[in-house]
């Protein structure tokens, strides 16, 4: 029988196993296994490469200068100018959809206003901060992840995970509900004045987490603490029912942004780079053609040549001696071109959008502004949905919270998650149609769509107060016309 103490491993892998009758496999091996396979998959792979881009750390610093040497072999060159310049056009984009998508604080509107200003409390900007790290992480991994726990105080709170040192363990193919969750990651700890590293896991359940440091390649109970419960309660031990991480997926397919735009950073990097290469080809470095001259070897006459920027020449037999050049013209307007194009494919490709777009010279119109941002509002469109279903299960640990706490219970409510979407307007058109709309929509709707509201309902109550004070003054002068 293939049994496990997770009550609740049963992923497509393992019911497989039980179908087959293969041998039974404990529990921490098992664990093992799936590290071991997640460390070696390309899935991981694709997010170290995602950060490190996103970092600056791009495949140009690695760059070597070749040539053809005995027998036809590559073999680096030293002495010529290897420049590795890093134009982060990919960090841009990243850093322009999540400030896109949450460079504003988002909005909860529902019906019940109680329910509502709970959750308002609860993911305020502590919660903003965390899920901007949780948005770039799905943009540089293609999935982010969220873990929900209480702290010391028993305020509900909310933490980011590495993605790259998550093993989620799938309830289906379509990766939308989790089993389980492995988190693998390094801890210091020192021992008297020595510091070692150790490789610390994590194994999160419905019930329980599990903990386990890796000892010469086995899992070994880390402690007492070794199996805790989420939370206490009065009544004794308490587990929310589901596995308190939450995935933020980029799209579907969980792929991450950079694989839509990697050669074509790679190729500007190395555009720029060659262009200054081009540009240190001096008469000192460049290809020499010596007429009628002995001496030194040839290192001797390029160290000559560098140090002191001349050389000798002598005539033999009557015949005229020289040293020729042959350089190539750098013609900066081809590189141009082909930077442009370059940025250019990662602005379309990546689904960006170009802040210096002819559409903004002189008085761009609505139309125009809409056009410019089409590419990244179709991506998104696609962004916000994926995570729609990632605030459903937020919003789910938030009524249970406020369930346990006695707060109230808000099940069957409502919440609708609007993302305010920072993106440039005219705002002299939109305040135009604001007033055009005037008796015709309603007085919130006209005032959610004013360019300078930060707070609709804030902004509504501040206008019945301004109402309320004109009236009083109203009244106070007819009084005093009356006597």
């Amino acid at each position: 029988m293939f049994d496990f103490q997770f009550p609740y491993f049963r992923t497509p892998e393992i019911n497989a196993i039980i179908k087959n009758g293969a041998k039974a496999i404990g529990e921490e091996d098992f664990i093992l296994k799936e590290i071991n396979e997640f460390r070696m998959s390309a899935k991981r792979r694709d997010m170290l490469m995602g950060q490190e881009y996103y970092c600056g750390r791009h495949d140009i610093l690695k760059r070597k200068r070749t040539a053809i040497g005995p027998g036809g072999k590559q073999m680096e060159i030293e002495n010529l100018p290897n420049n590795h310049i890093v134009d982060n056009q990919y960090k841009k984009l990243v850093t322009q959809k999540v400030n896109y998508i949450l460079g504003k604080p988002l909005t909860f509107d529902g019906d019940n206003r109680e329910y509502i200003n709970e959750v308002k409390k609860i993911l305020g900007r502590d919660f903003m901060k965390v899920m901007r790290n949780v948005c770039e992480d799905s943009l540089n991994c293609g999935i982010g992840w969220l873990y929900v726990y209480y702290d010391d105080e028993g305020a509900l709170k909310f933490r980011r995970f590495r993605p790259w040192e998550i093993v989620p363990g799938w309830a289906d193919e379509d990766h939308r509900a989790l089993d389980y969750v492995i988190r693998v990651y390094e801890r210091v700890e020192y021992r008297g004045k020595k510091r070692e590293i150790r490789q610390c896991v994590e194994v999160f359940d419905r019930v329980y987490i599990k903990r386990y440091i890796v000892d010469r390649g086995r899992l070994v109970p880390d402690g007492n603490k070794w199996k805790t419960p989420y939370f206490y309660m009065r009544r004794g031990q308490g587990s929310f029912g589901r596995v308190p991480v939450i995935p933020f997926k980029y799209n579907d397919k969980e792929i991450p942004l950079i694989k839509a735009v990697k050669s074509l950073q790679d190729g500007l990097n190395l555009i720029v780079s060659n262009f200054l290469n081009a540009m240190e080809e001096d008469p000192r470095n460049t290809i020499l053609v010596l007429k009628n001259y002995d001496g030194e070897n040839l290192g001797e006459f390029r160290k000559n040549l560098a140090s002191y920027g001349a050389v000798k020449v002598r005539t033999i037999d009557g015949a005229q001696g020289g040293v020729d050049t042959l350089s190539i013209n750098v013609n900066a307007e081809n590189y141009k071109a082909l930077i442009e194009i370059f940025k250019k494919g990662i602005i379309e490709n990546g689904m960006g959008y170009d802040a210096k777009d002819d559409r903004l010279s002189g008085n761009p119109n609505q139309m125009n502004i809409q056009s410019m941002y089409s590419d990244i509002d179709i991506d998104a469109n696609g962004i916000e949905t994926e995570y729609h279903c990632s605030f459903e299960e937020i919003l789910w640990f938030i009524c249970l919270h406020l369930n346990n706490m006695g707060i109230g219970s808000f099940e069957n409510e409502d919440v609708n998650v609007i993302f305010n979407r920072d993106i440039l307007i005219n705002e002299g058109e939109a305040i135009d149609n604001c007033i055009k709309s005037m008796n015709i929509l309603s007085r919130e709707t006209i005032v959610a769509q004013h360019p300078w509201t930060e707070d609709v309902d804030g902004e509504l109550e501040r206008l019945d107060r301004e109402k309320k004070t004109e009236k009083t003054d109203e009244d106070t002068e007819e009084g005093k016309s009356d006597e």
